[in-house]
């Protein structure tokens, strides 16, 4: 019977950066769990795929061309879904960019490429949540889950929009659980560790061997975590960070395989 608390046969679940990566994965997780999806990402083609995954398990995709960047595009995003599916029960702000000024040292970073990090990683967040609270508050309950990083708990070097933008995440998070609880939503932040994506970030992040389980984490590593968070055993979770990194910060807030004494 426990399991019963985990189904969300019937839930409208929101998913921003939907089109690959983690949002994907957490979307066919979702949909294999019983839920409706909406996926939001820029690319059209990415979406589509995402859509055609979980049509194929047997549930509905609404696919929502979006910049969650501009707050215009993440308010006719919520606006389609409630169209579509008459209410969202699930939030999940995914969607991140990585530093593309990565390297840079401070004084050549220009004013567009900050605000582009920040709009992008944490302004999305802030806007999804503005604009679906009033139709969590009146439906008498919801579910927010962000999506952080671990570098928003430890610094990096030339890593400034996004260690900025993921550190402020969780502060957005413990504010949005505090005002909210008393209307019956619940806002978490899921922190992932070190889940490359391409050959480059594999031999950037040495293979994960400096991970404590061995091994970096994968896209659908994420989905079950995503799914406690957005079911009903959860619901006297609130205002927590939940590291998802195979124990890479088990030793301490520091970056992980660079801390003295190391092997190379």
């Amino acid at each position: 019977m426990i399991l019963d608390s985990f189904k969300l046969d019937g839930k409208v679940v929101v998913i921003t950066g939907g089109g690959r990566g983690l949002g994907r994965a957490m979307a066919v997780r979702f949909a294999n769990c019983g839920a409706d999806i909406v996926a939001a990402a820029r690319t059209v083609a990415q979406l589509d795929e995402t859509a055609a995954l979980v049509r194929n398990i047997g549930r509905k995709c609404l696919t929502v061309p979006t910049d969650v960047g501009k707050s215009d595009q993440c308010n006719a995003m919520v606006a389609a879904a409630i169209k579509e599916f008459g209410r969202i029960d699930v939030m999940v702000n995914n969607a991140g960019i990585g530093e593309d000024s990565f390297g840079k040292p401070i004084e050549q970073i220009t004013d567009e490429e900050w605000h582009r990090g920040i709009d992008v990683n944490l302004s999305s967040q802030f806007y999804c949540a503005r604009a679906v609270i009033p139709h969590m508050v009146a439906a008498k309950r919801g579910k927010i889950i962000n999506v952080a990083s671990g570098y928003g708990l430890r610094g990096g070097k030339h890593n400034y929009m996004y260690a900025c933008s993921k550190g402020a995440v969780l502060q957005l998070t413990r504010s949005l659980a505090l005002t909210y609880a008393d209307h019956h939503i619940q806002t978490n932040c899921i922190v992932p560790g070190i889940f490359p994506h391409n050959e480059a970030m594999m031999k950037f992040f040495k293979g994960g061997k400096f991970i404590p389980i061995g091994r970096p984490g994968q896209d659908e590593d994420v989905g079950p975590l995503a799914i406690f968070l957005a079911s009903d055993a959860s619901n006297h979770v609130n205002g927590e960070m939940i590291i998802i990194d195979g124990g890479g910060l088990a030793g301490g807030v520091v970056p992980t395989g660079v801390a003295p004494g190391n092997p190379a």
